[in-house]
């Protein structure tokens, strides 16, 4: 069942930095007009790997513009097979939440580059893009949510252990960052194993709240969604949580850099 709050209470947390992962600060990196926060130690690996997914995905799309339009799934007249990798993870995060598939393209790419790092031999990896995240870790990691600047659910942040990995953080909102969103709410975190899904979830949670009464069965409908972990919602004073979540903790540290929220800049700036 959803819960539903108007404040909380959580232990208060001043984050440790010990782990030589924890303290490495995340190094940008643009490609054409993608955004990304990248921790790694296979730093050439994850960014070919961006690189090679998204030049293969233009190219899908130059021969099919429909999977770039399209708002709600589409047949692809071709076997999985023979799609980009992207493509197909895309069209199943469709599939399951009734949108477009390029509602999941950014954390299809977080997660994809991920799975590079890891094949690479590092163990150890967290990949933002606009916003959606996804990580791989073997010490607890710490992300903070940010609901806005006048949000009353200051400081809140997610404690995430390793055991919870590797694992999709994707963000939703309708009133930050560029990207389509038909709702009006402040954050939709959706958590799952697949990136592609938790990206697409987000949005269409983002998608289902226009007013205070839609947060509940907008967190219902997103945990009957078969994939989706957990999920929280924030609008205005209203807070609401769903399925499995990491600990939520408040945050102390001023210089918490990851944030959990929608950028600015993303990948495909006209889509989702």
């Amino acid at each position: 069942m959803p819960q539903l709050h108007q404040s909380l209470s959580l232990r208060g947390c001043l984050i440790p930095v010990l782990t030589s992962f924890e303290r490495r600060e995340s190094r940008e990196f643009h490609f054409k007009d993608a955004h990304f926060h990248i921790r790694t130690n296979a730093w050439e690996a994850v960014t070919n790997r961006i690189m090679a997914e998204r030049l293969n995905l233009e190219a899908f799309i130059k021969d099919h513009p429909e999977f770039q339009k399209t708002l709600k799934p589409i047949d692809l007249a071709l076997a999985d097979s023979l799609l980009p990798e992207t493509v197909k993870r895309m069209q199943q995060a469709s599939r399951l939440t009734g949108l477009g598939p390029m509602a999941s393209v950014a954390g299809t790419m977080a997660q994809l580059a991920v799975e590079a790092s890891r094949e690479a031999g590092s163990p150890e990896s967290l990949v933002e893009n606009g916003g959606d995240i996804y990580l791989e870790s073997v010490t607890p990691l710490v992300l903070g949510l940010y609901a806005g600047p006048l949000s009353p659910f200051q400081n809140l942040a997610l404690k995430i252990l390793p055991e919870q990995t590797p694992l999709a953080v994707c963000t939703s909102s309708g009133r930050m960052g560029h990207s389509l969103s038909f709702g009006d709410c402040d954050l939709v975190t959706v958590f799952a194993k697949e990136g592609a899904l938790a990206d697409a979830a987000a949005t269409l949670g983002g998608n289902l709240v226009k007013e205070d009464g839609d947060i509940e069965p907008a967190l219902n409908r997103l945990l009957s969604i078969n994939g989706v972990l957990g999920a929280i919602i924030i609008r205005d004073k209203r807070f609401g949580t769903v399925g499995e979540l990491p600990e939520l903790i408040k945050s102390l540290d001023p210089d918490l850099q990851a944030k959990v929220s929608r950028d600015d800049e993303s990948n495909f700036q006209n889509s989702y």
